[in-house]
């Protein structure tokens, strides 16, 4: 009988304790994973809203997921297909590794058209304006320059002129519908145009000048800025090639000596080395784009 409870005790002590342990482990995993999603959401709602895309933020979340789960379904399809020595621990480690780095596809294309997005418009606001200063030449008041650059068709710089005058008729001053204007695109051009017009109109100061003035600092920007993009197009293309190039030759290798790669991944040494390899990679990686990435 102290035989019996002797073993039995720690048993049912150590069943606790792992019970629990997971309960706590799940409790934190559920509690993570729900502020990623709110912050996941609240990001891509916002991210939405800059290109101007009618689509809830939740669809983005369910179609990053989808991607994930498809690219790790096809990497385990593949490897179990080509690979010689599979196994499924090394087929569900490749296939999560995947699906990690293809969840933040969704966001990658949505930041990717935000950039182009607020290029066009920088280019397209030079042009915009010469046309207000031509207005005001003309005898137009400010409303109605404004006007006629929303009435063009030449997206996105008229979508967002839209928005504005949408703001005016509704009764919103002039400088608070400009201010709201500069905080949904984030563009330092922008900030000066609307600067400039609110000076304007405090001081009585001439602004059909002043907006010459700006559409040639604009103009020259734009110059700075390609020159400055074509002499660092090599750096940026030597980034790409350091990110992709060692992950391309392990690939390689696998195939042309798949038994000395299969060590080298079973061992505690070729593990740590992988490991160190691919932060320093992305280490240098990261310091290129720093030293390429140059604001005008």
């Amino acid at each position: 009988m102290n035989i019996l409870s002797s073993t039995w005790v720690p048993s049912i002590c150590v069943l606790m304790a792992v019970t629990l342990a997971t309960l706590v482990i799940i409790d934190s995993f559920i509690y993570i994973s729900a502020r990623y999603k709110e912050r996941y959401l609240k990001e891509a709602a916002v991210e939405l809203d800059d290109v101007l895309l009618q689509m809830p933020a939740g669809r983005i979340f369910d179609l990053s997921l989808a991607i994930s789960a498809f690219c790790c379904f096809m990497t385990v399809v593949i490897f179990g297909m080509t690979g010689s020595g599979f196994s499924w621990v090394k087929a569900i480690g490749l296939g999560s590794l995947i699906a990690v780095l293809t969840f933040p596809v969704p966001r990658l294309v949505l930041r990717f058209l935000r950039i182009r997005r607020l290029a066009k418009f920088n280019e397209q606001l030079e042009d915009a304006l010469g046309s207000m200063s031509s207005s005001l030449k003309a005898g137009f008041s400010i409303n109605q320059a404004l006007e006629s650059i929303a009435d063009e068709n030449r997206p996105p710089i008229s979508i967002e002129f839209r928005l504005l005058m949408q703001e005016l008729r509704l009764g919103v001053p002039l400088e608070t519908a400009l201010n709201n204007m500069c905080k949904r695109i984030e563009s330092d051009d922008l900030e000066l145009v609307a600067v400039a017009i609110i000076t304007a109109r405090q001081t009585g100061g001439e602004l059909t000048s002043v907006l010459e003035r700006l559409a040639a600092v604009i103009r020259e920007r734009l110059r700075i800025y390609r020159k400055i993009s074509a002499l660092t197009a090599q750096g940026r293309m030597q980034a790409g090639v350091i990110g992709v190039m060692p992950f391309a030759l392990m690939f390689m290798m696998s195939y042309i000596v798949p038994d000395a790669m299969s060590a080298f991944f079973e061992s505690a040494v070729g593990i740590i080395s992988c490991i160190v390899a691919v932060i320093l990679v992305i280490c240098g990686f990261l310091v290129i784009r720093k030293i390429t990435s140059i604001q005008v």
